[in-house]
C-alpha cells in the first residue's frame, strides 16, 4: 500500500504517480476520441453568421421566439438572454443563397409580434471565410503560446521541466476541449480567451513548483529526484490552494451570474483551474522525473575566468 506521506510530514505525491497517471491518461484519450468523433461545437464567431441584439419593453419569452425562427432561412438559430430577462440576442447561421437582411427582416416581424415597442440596438454580420480565419488564427495561438513557452522555460530551468511543463500546458487544453466537445458547448472567441487564460493559469502554477524544485535540488544535496519533488510541491502547495481557491470563488461568480456571454469564458477557466492544477504536479513534475532530472542538471555552468589560472610574477 502506497504511503500517503514519505517522510518527515512531506506529502508523498509521487508515491501514486500510476494510478492518477492512467486518470489522466483516460481523460486526454477520451477527449481526443470525442473531438475526432463529435467535434467541436463552434460558434458564429468561426462559422460565421449574423447577431442580432434586441431590446424589449418587457420580460419575453424565448421559446416564443424560437418557435418562429422555424423557416428555411431561420432554422438553426440561437436566441439567448443578453444581460437581462428583456435582452435578447439571437445568432443567425449563414444559409445558401439567403442574404442576412432577409434574415434579420424575419427576426424583427417575430419580436414586434411579442412587443411593438421592440428596439433592434444591434446588427452585427461575420462571412463564413472571417470565421474560417479566426478558426485557424485561434489554433495557431495556441500552438505559438505553447512553443514560446518551451523556448522560455528551456532557458529559464532546464529542457527536462520545458518539456514537462509544455506536456502539462498540452494536457489542459486537450481536457478543456474534450469537456466542450463532450458536451457540445458553443465554443467562440471568449472560450478561445478562456483557453490561453488557462494556458497562462497553468503555466504560473507550474513555474513556482519548478523554481522551488531548483531551489531544493542545490540545498537538498543528500535526497533522491523523487523526495526533492515531493518536498517542493509540499512547500508550495499552501501557495496552491491559497491561489486556487481565491480564483475559484471569481469564477465560480462568473459562471453563475456572469450571464450568457461569458458563460463559455467562466466554463472554460472552471475546467482549465482543476486540470491545470492537477497537471502541475502529476504531469509536469513526474515527465521530469521520468526523464532523468536530477541535481546536477540545476547547477549553475562555472564560467572560467580569463587569467584565472595563471600565476602572479612578483618582482
Amino acid at each position: 500500500m502506497l504511503q500517503f506521506f514519505s517522510f518527515k510530514g512531506t506529502i508523498n505525491f509521487l508515491g501514486h504517480a500510476i494510478p492518477v497517471s492512467c486518470i489522466s491518461a483516460i481523460l486526454v484519450l477520451s477527449s481526443l476520441a470525442s473531438i475526432a468523433t463529435k467535434g467541436i461545437n463552434w460558434g458564429l464567431d468561426f462559422t460565421g453568421g449574423t447577431v442580432v441584439e434586441l431590446s424589449f419593453t418587457q420580460v419575453v419569452d424565448l421559446a416564443q421566439i424560437r418557435s418562429g425562427l422555424t423557416s428555411d432561412e431561420t432554422d438553426g438559430s440561437v436566441v439567448q438572454h443578453f444581460g437581462s430577462s428583456r435582452d435578447v440576442l439571437i445568432r443567425l447561421p449563414v444559409k445558401q443563397g439567403v442574404k442576412s437582411d432577409i434574415q434579420v427582416a424575419q427576426v424583427m416581424s417575430i419580436a414586434t409580434s411579442l412587443d411593438p415597442s421592440v428596439v433592434q440596438k444591434r446588427v452585427e454580420f461575420v462571412g463564413p471565410q472571417v470565421g474560417k480565419q479566426l478558426a485557424e488564427q485561434g489554433g495557431l495561438a495556441v500552438l505559438a503560446a505553447l512553443i514560446c513557452i518551451l523556448i522560455y522555460v528551456s532557458f529559464r530551468f532546464e529542457w527536462r521541466l520545458a518539456v514537462g511543463a509544455v506536456t502539462a500546458l498540452a494536457h489542459d487544453v486537450i481536457v478543456t476541449l474534450g469537456v466542450f466537445s463532450v458536451f457540445q458547448l458553443d465554443f467562440d472567441l471568449t472560450v478561445l480567451a478562456g483557453l490561453l487564460t488557462v494556458v497562462g493559469y497553468s503555466l504560473n502554477d507550474t513555474i513556482v513548483v519548478f523554481d522551488r524544485i531548483r531551489e531544493n535540488f542545490l540545498k537538498l544535496r543528500k535526497n533522491t529526484p523523487i523526495d526533492v519533488v515531493n518536498i517542493s510541491i509540499t512547500q508550495t502547495m499552501s501557495r496552491t490552494i491559497i491561489t486556487t481557491g481565491t480564483t475559484l470563488i471569481v469564477v465560480i461568480a462568473l459562471f453563475l451570474k456572469g450571464g450568457t456571454m461569458i458563460h463559455g469564458f467562466a466554463t472554460a477557466l472552471l475546467m482549465g483551474i482543476f486540470v491545470g492544477t492537477f497537471s502541475s504536479i502529476y504531469v509536469a513534475s513526474l515527465l521530469a522525473i521520468k526523464l532523468g532530472i536530477n541535481r546536477e542538471h540545476m547547477m549553475p555552468v562555472e564560467v572560467e575566468k580569463e587569467g584565472a589560472d595563471q600565476n602572479t610574477l612578483t618582482p
